[in-house]
Protein backbone atom coordinates (compact mmCIF):
# COMPACT_ATOMS: atom_id res chain seq x y z
CA UNK A 1 0.00 0.00 0.00
CA UNK A 2 1.40 3.08 -0.89
CA UNK A 3 1.48 5.92 2.38
CA UNK A 4 -0.82 8.78 2.24
CA UNK A 5 1.36 12.35 0.76
CA UNK A 6 0.57 13.55 4.36
CA UNK A 7 1.90 12.19 7.87
CA UNK A 8 3.07 13.13 11.20
CA UNK A 9 5.37 10.10 11.26
CA UNK A 10 8.46 12.50 10.77
CA UNK A 11 8.39 14.73 13.64
CA UNK A 12 7.75 11.59 16.15
CA UNK A 13 11.96 11.34 16.40
CA UNK A 14 15.01 13.93 15.74
CA UNK A 15 16.70 11.02 13.27
CA UNK A 16 19.94 12.88 12.93
CA UNK A 17 19.88 13.32 16.55
CA UNK A 18 19.45 9.90 17.15
CA UNK A 19 21.72 8.71 14.30
CA UNK A 20 24.71 10.89 16.00
CA UNK A 21 24.41 8.98 19.30
CA UNK A 22 24.14 5.37 17.50
CA UNK A 23 27.80 6.32 15.41
CA UNK A 24 28.97 6.80 19.09
CA UNK A 25 28.15 3.59 20.23
CA UNK A 26 28.93 2.02 16.78
CA UNK A 27 32.51 3.33 17.31
CA UNK A 28 33.00 1.52 20.93
CA UNK A 29 31.47 -1.43 19.28
CA UNK A 30 33.90 -1.54 16.59
CA UNK A 31 36.89 -0.37 19.02
CA UNK A 32 35.83 -3.91 20.81
CA UNK A 33 36.11 -6.03 17.78
CA UNK A 34 39.10 -4.84 16.33
CA UNK A 35 40.47 -5.81 19.72
CA UNK A 36 39.63 -9.26 20.03
CA UNK A 37 39.90 -9.95 15.93
CA UNK A 38 43.73 -8.08 17.19
CA UNK A 39 44.35 -10.41 20.36
CA UNK A 40 43.56 -13.80 17.65
CA UNK A 41 45.76 -12.82 14.65
CA UNK A 42 49.28 -12.01 16.90
CA UNK A 43 51.63 -14.07 18.45
CA UNK A 44 54.43 -12.77 20.26
CA UNK A 45 53.30 -9.67 20.29
CA UNK A 46 53.39 -8.98 16.49
CA UNK A 47 50.83 -9.67 13.90
CA UNK A 48 50.76 -13.00 12.26
CA UNK A 49 49.95 -13.21 8.36
CA UNK A 50 49.09 -17.44 9.18
CA UNK A 51 47.38 -15.99 12.15
CA UNK A 52 45.43 -13.48 9.92
CA UNK A 53 44.87 -16.01 7.37
CA UNK A 54 43.55 -18.40 9.36
CA UNK A 55 41.17 -15.75 11.29
CA UNK A 56 40.25 -14.70 7.72
CA UNK A 57 36.33 -14.56 8.32
CA UNK A 58 36.43 -12.41 11.48
CA UNK A 59 39.11 -10.20 9.96
CA UNK A 60 36.92 -9.48 6.74
CA UNK A 61 33.64 -9.26 8.91
CA UNK A 62 35.66 -7.08 11.06
CA UNK A 63 36.40 -4.71 7.96
CA UNK A 64 32.71 -4.98 6.76
CA UNK A 65 31.68 -4.03 10.05
CA UNK A 66 34.59 -0.60 10.32
CA UNK A 67 33.16 0.28 6.59
CA UNK A 68 29.16 -0.28 7.79
CA UNK A 69 29.85 2.25 10.69
CA UNK A 70 31.83 4.46 8.52
CA UNK A 71 29.15 4.97 6.02
CA UNK A 72 26.48 5.43 8.80
CA UNK A 73 28.61 8.33 10.34
CA UNK A 74 29.02 9.88 6.72
CA UNK A 75 25.00 9.13 5.95
CA UNK A 76 24.42 11.48 9.10
CA UNK A 77 26.74 14.39 7.95
CA UNK A 78 25.02 13.70 4.54
CA UNK A 79 21.75 15.10 6.56
CA UNK A 80 23.60 17.20 8.95
CA UNK A 81 24.98 19.06 5.79
CA UNK A 82 22.01 19.37 4.18
CA UNK A 83 19.76 20.75 7.60
CA UNK A 84 22.24 23.02 8.25
CA UNK A 85 21.55 24.25 4.58
CA UNK A 86 17.79 24.43 4.65
CA UNK A 87 18.04 21.40 1.83
CA UNK A 88 17.03 18.33 4.70
CA UNK A 89 13.44 17.34 3.08
CA UNK A 90 11.01 14.29 3.36
CA UNK A 91 12.94 12.04 0.85
CA UNK A 92 16.50 12.52 2.61
CA UNK A 93 15.04 12.18 6.10
CA UNK A 94 13.64 9.02 4.88
CA UNK A 95 17.05 7.75 3.27
CA UNK A 96 17.85 8.41 6.63
CA UNK A 97 15.48 6.54 8.87
CA UNK A 98 15.62 3.34 6.15
CA UNK A 99 19.09 3.56 5.94
CA UNK A 100 19.85 3.59 9.44
CA UNK A 101 17.23 1.29 10.70
CA UNK A 102 18.47 -1.30 7.81
CA UNK A 103 22.04 -1.12 8.43
CA UNK A 104 21.88 -1.00 12.47
CA UNK A 105 19.91 -4.07 11.53
CA UNK A 106 22.13 -5.70 10.29
CA UNK A 107 25.40 -4.63 12.34
CA UNK A 108 23.37 -6.79 14.96
CA UNK A 109 21.78 -9.28 12.91
CA UNK A 110 24.13 -10.39 10.08
CA UNK A 111 25.96 -8.14 7.15
CA UNK A 112 25.91 -9.81 4.30
CA UNK A 113 29.74 -9.94 2.85
CA UNK A 114 28.47 -12.18 -0.12
CA UNK A 115 24.97 -13.93 -0.63
CA UNK A 116 26.23 -16.38 1.43
CA UNK A 117 28.82 -15.11 3.70
CA UNK A 118 27.60 -13.14 6.66
CA UNK A 119 29.47 -11.65 9.56
CA UNK A 120 27.53 -11.69 13.18
CA UNK A 121 29.12 -9.85 16.40
CA UNK A 122 29.72 -13.61 17.95
CA UNK A 123 32.37 -14.54 15.01
CA UNK A 124 34.15 -11.42 15.89
CA UNK A 125 34.69 -12.10 19.32
CA UNK A 126 31.69 -9.82 20.76
CA UNK A 127 29.99 -11.47 23.51
CA UNK A 128 26.43 -10.72 25.22
CA UNK A 129 27.69 -7.94 27.07
CA UNK A 130 29.25 -5.99 24.35
CA UNK A 131 26.23 -6.59 22.13
CA UNK A 132 24.07 -5.00 25.32
CA UNK A 133 26.11 -1.99 25.66
CA UNK A 134 26.30 -0.78 22.06
CA UNK A 135 22.59 -1.18 21.89
CA UNK A 136 21.37 1.86 23.42
CA UNK A 137 17.95 3.44 23.22
CA UNK A 138 18.78 5.26 20.28
CA UNK A 139 19.51 2.56 17.95
CA UNK A 140 16.70 0.08 19.64
CA UNK A 141 14.72 2.96 18.15
CA UNK A 142 16.01 3.46 14.65
CA UNK A 143 15.84 -0.78 14.21
CA UNK A 144 12.29 -0.25 15.69
CA UNK A 145 11.27 2.88 13.87
CA UNK A 146 13.66 3.33 11.07
CA UNK A 147 13.28 0.92 8.09
CA UNK A 148 8.90 0.38 8.34
CA UNK A 149 6.76 -0.45 5.28
CA UNK A 150 5.38 3.06 5.75
CA UNK A 151 8.19 4.64 5.72
CA UNK A 152 9.47 2.43 2.12
CA UNK A 153 6.45 2.71 0.84
CA UNK A 154 6.42 6.45 1.14
CA UNK A 155 9.91 7.05 -0.32
CA UNK A 156 8.63 5.40 -3.44
CA UNK A 157 5.40 7.45 -3.78
CA UNK A 158 7.98 10.27 -2.96
CA UNK A 159 10.25 9.09 -6.24
CA UNK A 160 7.42 8.31 -8.61
CA UNK A 161 6.07 12.15 -8.02
CA UNK A 162 9.27 13.44 -9.21
CA UNK A 163 9.68 15.14 -12.70
CA UNK A 164 12.64 13.42 -14.88
CA UNK A 165 13.96 11.26 -12.69
CA UNK A 166 17.26 10.85 -11.58
CA UNK A 167 18.83 10.77 -7.80
CA UNK A 168 16.47 10.27 -5.52
CA UNK A 169 17.49 12.89 -2.91
CA UNK A 170 19.70 15.85 -2.43
CA UNK A 171 23.52 14.48 -3.09
CA UNK A 172 24.62 17.49 -1.47
CA UNK A 173 26.93 18.62 -3.57
CA UNK A 174 27.47 22.28 -4.33
CA UNK A 175 26.38 23.62 -7.52
CA UNK A 176 29.61 23.37 -9.53
CA UNK A 177 29.77 19.74 -9.05
CA UNK A 178 26.00 19.28 -9.41
CA UNK A 179 26.83 21.90 -12.91
CA UNK A 180 29.13 19.07 -13.72
CA UNK A 181 26.79 16.59 -13.22
CA UNK A 182 24.10 18.11 -15.37
CA UNK A 183 26.65 18.21 -18.05
CA UNK A 184 27.49 14.55 -18.19
CA UNK A 185 24.23 13.42 -17.90
CA UNK A 186 23.05 15.22 -20.90
CA UNK A 187 26.00 14.03 -22.66
CA UNK A 188 25.38 10.09 -21.42
CA UNK A 189 21.49 10.74 -22.34
CA UNK A 190 22.26 12.26 -25.98
CA UNK A 191 25.17 10.05 -27.41
CA UNK A 192 25.58 6.59 -24.53
CA UNK A 193 22.42 5.84 -23.70
CA UNK A 194 20.65 4.95 -27.23
CA UNK A 195 23.45 3.05 -28.03
CA UNK A 196 25.25 1.09 -25.29
CA UNK A 197 23.13 -1.84 -25.42
CA UNK A 198 23.81 -1.95 -29.27
CA UNK A 199 27.34 -1.75 -28.02
CA UNK A 200 27.40 -4.29 -26.30
CA UNK A 201 25.32 -6.89 -27.75
CA UNK A 202 28.09 -6.56 -30.88
CA UNK A 203 31.15 -6.42 -28.30
CA UNK A 204 31.74 -3.11 -30.32
CA UNK A 205 34.33 -0.76 -29.32
CA UNK A 206 33.28 2.65 -27.88
CA UNK A 207 33.00 4.69 -31.27
CA UNK A 208 36.14 6.97 -31.18
CA UNK A 209 33.70 10.26 -31.55
CA UNK A 210 32.32 9.47 -28.36
CA UNK A 211 36.04 9.30 -26.95
CA UNK A 212 37.12 12.28 -28.83
CA UNK A 213 33.68 14.23 -27.40
CA UNK A 214 34.69 13.10 -24.11
CA UNK A 215 37.99 14.53 -24.24
CA UNK A 216 36.14 17.73 -25.36
CA UNK A 217 34.55 17.77 -22.13
CA UNK A 218 37.54 17.90 -20.49
CA UNK A 219 37.26 14.19 -18.76
CA UNK A 220 40.37 13.03 -19.29
CA UNK A 221 42.09 15.85 -17.74
CA UNK A 222 39.70 16.70 -15.30
CA UNK A 223 42.31 15.68 -12.53
CA UNK A 224 45.30 17.12 -13.85
CA UNK A 225 47.24 20.15 -12.93
CA UNK A 226 46.18 23.18 -15.11
CA UNK A 227 49.82 23.41 -15.81
CA UNK A 228 50.04 19.84 -17.35
CA UNK A 229 47.07 21.10 -19.84
CA UNK A 230 44.28 19.83 -17.60
CA UNK A 231 41.62 20.74 -15.42
CA UNK A 232 42.80 21.04 -12.44
CA UNK A 233 39.55 19.61 -10.50
CA UNK A 234 39.33 18.18 -7.52
CA UNK A 235 38.39 14.11 -6.56
CA UNK A 236 35.12 14.38 -6.22
CA UNK A 237 34.36 16.07 -9.31
CA UNK A 238 35.94 12.59 -10.99
CA UNK A 239 33.47 11.06 -8.88
CA UNK A 240 30.54 12.66 -10.16
CA UNK A 241 31.74 12.51 -13.51
CA UNK A 242 32.51 9.01 -13.62
CA UNK A 243 29.09 8.38 -11.42
CA UNK A 244 27.15 10.02 -14.72
CA UNK A 245 29.12 8.40 -17.09
CA UNK A 246 29.00 4.68 -15.85
CA UNK A 247 25.42 5.28 -15.35
CA UNK A 248 25.14 5.51 -19.04
CA UNK A 249 27.22 2.56 -19.32
CA UNK A 250 30.25 1.27 -17.90
CA UNK A 251 32.47 1.29 -20.57
CA UNK A 252 32.30 4.67 -21.10
CA UNK A 253 32.74 5.32 -17.14
CA UNK A 254 35.68 3.22 -17.49
CA UNK A 255 37.60 5.15 -19.99
CA UNK A 256 38.56 7.79 -17.37
CA UNK A 257 40.23 5.28 -15.26
CA UNK A 258 42.84 4.74 -17.39
CA UNK A 259 43.82 8.62 -17.72
CA UNK A 260 43.32 8.58 -13.82
CA UNK A 261 45.54 5.68 -13.34
CA UNK A 262 48.14 6.82 -15.50
CA UNK A 263 48.14 10.78 -14.61
CA UNK A 264 48.66 9.86 -11.36
CA UNK A 265 51.75 7.62 -12.07
CA UNK A 266 53.62 10.37 -13.84
CA UNK A 267 52.49 12.98 -11.18
CA UNK A 268 53.81 10.66 -8.60
CA UNK A 269 56.46 9.39 -9.79
CA UNK A 270 58.02 10.81 -13.52
CA UNK A 271 60.45 13.11 -13.99
CA UNK A 272 59.86 16.57 -15.00
CA UNK A 273 60.96 15.61 -18.68
CA UNK A 274 58.19 12.79 -18.68
CA UNK A 275 55.40 14.78 -17.05
CA UNK A 276 55.73 17.50 -19.70
CA UNK A 277 55.71 14.80 -22.17
CA UNK A 278 52.98 12.70 -21.05
CA UNK A 279 50.56 14.60 -19.07
CA UNK A 280 48.99 17.31 -22.02
CA UNK A 281 48.42 14.37 -24.09
CA UNK A 282 46.85 12.51 -21.88
CA UNK A 283 44.43 15.47 -20.67
CA UNK A 284 43.99 16.08 -24.28
CA UNK A 285 42.71 12.79 -25.39
CA UNK A 286 45.75 12.66 -27.50
CA UNK A 287 47.07 9.25 -25.86
CA UNK A 288 44.73 7.45 -24.53
CA UNK A 289 46.75 4.99 -21.69
CA UNK A 290 46.09 1.54 -20.67
CA UNK A 291 47.61 -0.36 -17.30
CA UNK A 292 49.52 -3.25 -18.32
CA UNK A 293 49.90 -4.87 -14.49
CA UNK A 294 48.38 -8.42 -14.01
CA UNK A 295 49.66 -11.40 -15.09
CA UNK A 296 48.59 -15.18 -15.82
CA UNK A 297 48.21 -16.96 -12.64
CA UNK A 298 49.61 -13.98 -10.34
CA UNK A 299 46.16 -11.45 -9.84
CA UNK A 300 46.55 -9.53 -6.67
CA UNK A 301 50.48 -11.22 -5.99
CA UNK A 302 52.28 -8.35 -7.71
CA UNK A 303 55.14 -9.76 -5.59
CA UNK A 304 55.00 -12.89 -7.97
CA UNK A 305 55.50 -10.65 -11.27
CA UNK A 306 57.73 -12.47 -13.83
CA UNK A 307 57.33 -9.89 -16.60
CA UNK A 308 61.11 -8.80 -17.22
CA UNK A 309 62.47 -6.05 -19.04
CA UNK A 310 66.19 -5.94 -19.74
CA UNK A 311 68.45 -3.39 -20.36
CA UNK A 312 70.82 -2.83 -23.68
CA UNK A 313 72.21 0.53 -23.50
CA UNK A 314 69.64 3.27 -24.02
CA UNK A 315 66.78 0.39 -24.37
CA UNK A 316 64.09 -2.33 -22.36
CA UNK A 317 63.55 -5.10 -24.31
CA UNK A 318 59.96 -6.69 -22.35
CA UNK A 319 59.58 -10.34 -22.09
CA UNK A 320 56.63 -12.36 -20.72
CA UNK A 321 52.97 -12.29 -20.57
CA UNK A 322 50.01 -10.22 -19.22
CA UNK A 323 46.93 -10.77 -18.86
CA UNK A 324 43.03 -8.84 -18.16
CA UNK A 325 44.54 -5.59 -20.13
CA UNK A 326 41.90 -3.03 -21.02
CA UNK A 327 41.77 -1.12 -24.24
CA UNK A 328 44.98 -1.64 -24.95
CA UNK A 329 44.64 -1.75 -29.14
CA UNK A 330 43.38 1.27 -29.59
CA UNK A 331 46.07 2.88 -26.09
CA UNK A 332 48.66 4.84 -27.34
CA UNK A 333 50.68 4.13 -24.00
CA UNK A 334 51.37 1.39 -21.67
CA UNK A 335 52.14 2.05 -17.92
CA UNK A 336 53.42 -1.29 -17.67
CA UNK A 337 54.89 -3.32 -14.28
CA UNK A 338 57.54 -5.36 -14.86
CA UNK A 339 60.84 -6.74 -13.06
CA UNK A 340 64.21 -4.87 -13.92
CA UNK A 341 66.19 -6.88 -11.74
CA UNK A 342 65.52 -10.22 -11.16
CA UNK A 343 67.66 -11.16 -8.36
CA UNK A 344 65.50 -8.76 -6.25
CA UNK A 345 62.81 -10.90 -4.96
CA UNK A 346 59.20 -9.84 -4.65
CA UNK A 347 58.46 -6.03 -4.49
CA UNK A 348 62.00 -4.77 -4.87
CA UNK A 349 62.99 -5.57 -8.30
CA UNK A 350 59.62 -4.09 -9.66
CA UNK A 351 59.80 -1.06 -12.57
CA UNK A 352 57.19 0.82 -14.43
CA UNK A 353 57.93 1.45 -17.95
CA UNK A 354 55.94 4.18 -19.80
CA UNK A 355 55.79 2.30 -22.71
CA UNK A 356 54.43 3.62 -26.28
CA UNK A 357 52.79 1.94 -28.82
CA UNK A 358 50.83 2.31 -32.08
CA UNK A 359 47.04 2.58 -31.83
CA UNK A 360 45.79 -0.86 -33.74
CA UNK A 361 42.69 -2.13 -35.13
CA UNK A 362 40.52 -5.73 -34.83
CA UNK A 363 42.19 -6.58 -38.27
CA UNK A 364 45.66 -5.63 -36.89
CA UNK A 365 45.34 -5.24 -33.28
CA UNK A 366 49.34 -4.76 -32.48
CA UNK A 367 50.92 -3.60 -35.27
CA UNK A 368 54.30 -3.08 -33.72
CA UNK A 369 57.32 -5.70 -33.29
CA UNK A 370 57.80 -7.59 -30.26
CA UNK A 371 53.53 -7.32 -28.98
CA UNK A 372 50.98 -9.76 -30.03
CA UNK A 373 47.88 -10.35 -27.97
CA UNK A 374 44.20 -12.35 -27.91
CA UNK A 375 40.97 -11.12 -27.23
CA UNK A 376 39.72 -12.85 -23.93
CA UNK A 377 35.88 -13.02 -24.17
CA UNK A 378 33.64 -11.88 -21.08
CA UNK A 379 30.28 -11.58 -20.09
CA UNK A 380 29.80 -7.85 -19.22
CA UNK A 381 32.31 -4.86 -19.08
CA UNK A 382 32.37 -4.48 -22.68
CA UNK A 383 33.02 -1.50 -25.18
CA UNK A 384 36.85 -1.75 -24.60
CA UNK A 385 37.86 -4.98 -25.12
CA UNK A 386 40.04 -7.32 -22.53
CA UNK A 387 43.42 -8.69 -23.91
CA UNK A 388 46.18 -11.35 -23.09
CA UNK A 389 49.77 -9.90 -23.92
CA UNK A 390 52.86 -11.45 -25.27
CA UNK A 391 55.73 -9.60 -24.86
CA UNK A 392 58.75 -10.82 -27.29
CA UNK A 393 61.55 -7.93 -27.22
CA UNK A 394 59.32 -5.42 -26.97
CA UNK A 395 60.97 -2.22 -27.23
CA UNK A 396 61.15 0.79 -24.51
CA UNK A 397 63.04 3.91 -24.67
CA UNK A 398 65.23 3.84 -21.35
CA UNK A 399 64.40 7.36 -20.82
CA UNK A 400 60.45 6.21 -20.51
CA UNK A 401 61.28 4.27 -17.02
CA UNK A 402 58.97 6.08 -14.59
CA UNK A 403 61.06 8.09 -12.23
CA UNK A 404 64.48 7.60 -14.17
CA UNK A 405 65.20 4.58 -11.19
CA UNK A 406 65.16 0.89 -11.27
CA UNK A 407 63.07 -0.58 -8.09
CA UNK A 408 60.12 1.95 -7.47
CA UNK A 409 57.37 0.37 -9.40
CA UNK A 410 55.27 -0.98 -6.31
CA UNK A 411 55.67 2.01 -4.18
CA UNK A 412 54.80 3.90 -7.36
CA UNK A 413 52.14 1.83 -8.35
CA UNK A 414 50.53 1.76 -4.99
CA UNK A 415 50.12 5.91 -4.95
CA UNK A 416 47.59 5.31 -7.65
CA UNK A 417 45.83 2.47 -5.55
CA UNK A 418 43.65 5.68 -3.19
CA UNK A 419 42.04 7.30 -6.74
CA UNK A 420 42.02 4.46 -8.80
CA UNK A 421 39.49 2.82 -5.76
CA UNK A 422 37.62 5.69 -4.89
CA UNK A 423 36.86 5.94 -9.12
CA UNK A 424 36.30 2.50 -8.99
CA UNK A 425 33.33 3.01 -6.14
CA UNK A 426 32.10 5.69 -8.24
CA UNK A 427 31.25 3.50 -11.38
CA UNK A 428 29.32 1.41 -8.96
CA UNK A 429 27.27 4.35 -7.81
CA UNK A 430 26.91 5.03 -11.90
CA UNK A 431 25.80 1.01 -12.37
CA UNK A 432 23.88 1.24 -9.84
CA UNK A 433 21.93 3.89 -10.51
CA UNK A 434 21.37 3.04 -14.03
CA UNK A 435 19.82 -0.48 -12.41
CA UNK A 436 17.43 1.54 -10.37
CA UNK A 437 16.44 3.63 -13.15
CA UNK A 438 15.94 0.48 -15.09
CA UNK A 439 13.66 -1.23 -12.69
CA UNK A 440 11.29 1.99 -11.63
CA UNK A 441 10.61 2.48 -14.89
CA UNK A 442 9.88 -1.19 -15.41
CA UNK A 443 7.72 -1.22 -12.40
CA UNK A 444 5.78 1.58 -13.61
CA UNK A 445 4.91 0.41 -17.26
CA UNK A 446 4.53 -3.39 -16.42
CA UNK A 447 0.87 -4.34 -15.69
CA UNK A 448 -0.29 -7.50 -14.12
CA UNK A 449 -3.09 -7.76 -12.17
CA UNK A 450 -4.77 -5.01 -13.19
CA UNK A 451 -2.08 -2.82 -11.63
CA UNK A 452 1.68 -1.66 -12.31
CA UNK A 453 3.94 -3.77 -10.70
CA UNK A 454 5.10 -0.83 -8.57
CA UNK A 455 2.03 -1.23 -6.97
CA UNK A 456 2.98 -4.49 -5.19
CA UNK A 457 5.07 -4.05 -1.84
CA UNK A 458 7.53 -6.52 -2.71
CA UNK A 459 8.09 -4.38 -5.52
CA UNK A 460 8.40 -1.23 -4.17
CA UNK A 461 10.78 -2.00 -1.44
CA UNK A 462 13.05 -3.40 -3.27
CA UNK A 463 13.25 0.15 -5.37
CA UNK A 464 13.47 1.64 -1.72
CA UNK A 465 15.96 -0.25 -0.39
CA UNK A 466 18.30 0.51 -4.05
CA UNK A 467 17.77 4.15 -3.35
CA UNK A 468 18.59 4.35 -0.25
CA UNK A 469 21.55 1.95 -0.31
CA UNK A 470 22.79 4.23 -3.20
CA UNK A 471 23.16 7.30 -1.28
CA UNK A 472 25.05 5.08 1.05
CA UNK A 473 27.41 4.33 -1.41
CA UNK A 474 27.50 7.86 -2.84
CA UNK A 475 28.34 9.21 0.28
CA UNK A 476 31.09 7.37 1.49
CA UNK A 477 32.93 7.46 -2.12
CA UNK A 478 32.48 11.42 -1.58
CA UNK A 479 33.93 10.71 1.57
CA UNK A 480 37.17 9.57 -0.02
CA UNK A 481 36.94 11.86 -2.63
CA UNK A 482 37.14 14.87 0.04
CA UNK A 483 40.07 13.18 1.95
CA UNK A 484 42.17 12.42 -1.30
CA UNK A 485 41.56 15.96 -2.09
CA UNK A 486 42.80 17.49 2.01
CA UNK A 487 45.87 15.13 0.96
CA UNK A 488 45.06 12.77 3.61
CA UNK A 489 45.96 9.35 3.23
CA UNK A 490 43.15 7.60 2.33
CA UNK A 491 43.31 4.00 1.79
CA UNK A 492 41.55 2.97 4.16
CA UNK A 493 38.61 5.23 2.94
CA UNK A 494 38.74 4.41 -0.86
CA UNK A 495 38.80 0.72 0.32
CA UNK A 496 35.40 0.67 2.25
CA UNK A 497 34.02 2.79 -0.37
CA UNK A 498 35.10 0.58 -3.07
CA UNK A 499 33.71 -2.54 -1.08
CA UNK A 500 30.07 -1.65 -0.52
CA UNK A 501 29.61 0.26 -3.54
CA UNK A 502 30.19 -3.08 -5.56
CA UNK A 503 27.96 -4.91 -3.43
CA UNK A 504 25.20 -2.07 -3.75
CA UNK A 505 25.92 -2.01 -7.45
CA UNK A 506 25.25 -5.72 -7.52
CA UNK A 507 22.36 -6.10 -5.41
CA UNK A 508 20.58 -2.76 -7.36
CA UNK A 509 21.00 -4.91 -10.47
CA UNK A 510 19.93 -8.06 -9.04
CA UNK A 511 17.05 -6.74 -8.38
CA UNK A 512 16.51 -4.50 -11.17
CA UNK A 513 16.27 -7.69 -13.36
CA UNK A 514 14.17 -9.22 -10.82
CA UNK A 515 11.65 -6.60 -11.24
CA UNK A 516 11.83 -7.63 -15.45
CA UNK A 517 11.24 -10.78 -14.10
CA UNK A 518 11.55 -13.23 -17.39
CA UNK A 519 11.85 -10.56 -19.51
CA UNK A 520 15.24 -9.43 -17.43
CA UNK A 521 16.59 -12.59 -18.56
CA UNK A 522 16.07 -11.73 -21.86
CA UNK A 523 19.16 -9.92 -24.05
CA UNK A 524 17.16 -7.57 -25.68
CA UNK A 525 16.37 -5.58 -22.20
CA UNK A 526 19.29 -3.56 -20.96
CA UNK A 527 18.69 -4.45 -17.78
CA UNK A 528 20.86 -7.93 -18.81
CA UNK A 529 23.59 -5.78 -19.59
CA UNK A 530 23.78 -3.70 -16.44
CA UNK A 531 23.98 -7.34 -14.32
CA UNK A 532 26.64 -8.05 -16.41
CA UNK A 533 28.53 -5.35 -16.02
CA UNK A 534 27.88 -4.93 -12.10
CA UNK A 535 29.35 -8.15 -11.58
CA UNK A 536 33.04 -7.13 -12.32
CA UNK A 537 32.71 -4.54 -9.74
CA UNK A 538 33.41 -6.76 -6.70
CA UNK A 539 36.32 -7.65 -8.72
CA UNK A 540 38.39 -5.50 -10.08
CA UNK A 541 40.60 -3.54 -8.88
CA UNK A 542 41.03 -5.08 -5.99
CA UNK A 543 38.54 -7.96 -5.29
CA UNK A 544 36.37 -7.41 -2.74
CA UNK A 545 37.71 -10.19 -0.46
CA UNK A 546 41.19 -8.21 -1.23
CA UNK A 547 39.44 -4.94 -0.16
CA UNK A 548 38.47 -6.43 3.04
CA UNK A 549 41.92 -8.28 3.74
CA UNK A 550 43.52 -4.60 2.81
CA UNK A 551 41.15 -2.46 5.46
CA UNK A 552 41.17 -5.29 8.18
CA UNK A 553 45.35 -5.15 8.54
CA UNK A 554 44.84 -1.60 8.52
CA UNK A 555 42.66 -1.77 11.56
CA UNK A 556 44.23 -4.42 13.47
CA UNK A 557 48.08 -2.80 12.86
CA UNK A 558 46.16 0.99 14.35
CA UNK A 559 44.94 2.87 11.40
CA UNK A 560 45.85 6.57 11.94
Amino acid sequence: MIAPAASDFLAELDVLALGREAGLALDGLVRRATEEVRAAVKRDGRVSNALVEREQHAAHGLAWLATYVTALRELVAWGERLRAEGRFGETEELILRIGLGEYLSQVFGGIPMSQGEFVRPHELGLGARDVAAARVPAIEALIARGNTPEHRARLVALMRERQGGGNVGDTGLDDTLEAIRSEMRRFAEAEVVPHAHEWHRANAYIPLAIIAHMAELGVFGLTIPEDYGGMGLSKVSMCVVSEELSRGYIGVGSLGTRSEIAAELILGGGTEAQKAHFLPKIASGEILPTAVFTEPNTGSDLASLKTRAVREGETYRVYGSKTWITHPVRADLMTMLVRTNPEEPGHRGLSILLAEKPRGTDEDPFPVAGLTGGEIEVLGYRGMKEYELAFDGFSVPAANLLGGVEGQGFKQLMQTFESARIQTAARAVGVAQSAFELGLRYAEERVQFGKSLVHFPRVADKLAMMAVEIMIARQLTYFAGRAKDEGKRCDLEAGMAKLLAARVAWAAADNALQIHGGNGFALEYPVSRVLCDARILSIFEGAAEIQAQVIARRLIEGAD
